[in-house]
């Protein structure tokens, strides 16, 4: 049977989680845009794998915070 109430601790983790997101998410577009725009420079091979990590990161979080909103609103 279901609680029939949001569990407010946790949906403000999952917000934190989603404001954290949005920042980290436009940072790592913007330097995945920046590493392609300056290919010639030894810069490139530094900077893509850390823009990679960083995104695959960001989708990880995103995630993760989406699923502690979900259970503290249904769960």
């Amino acid at each position: 049977m279901p609680k029939g109430h949001t569990d407010k601790k946790m949906l403000v983790k999952g917000i934190k989680y989603m404001a954290l997101v949005i920042p980290l998410l436009v940072l790592t577009t913007y330097i995945f845009t920046f590493i392609f725009l300056n290919k010639e420079t030894k810069l490139f091979y530094y900077l893509l794998p850390l823009a990679i990590l960083g995104m695959a990161g960001t989708i990880w979080l995103g995630f993760k915070g989406l699923k502690i909103i979900m259970r503290s609103v249904f769960g």
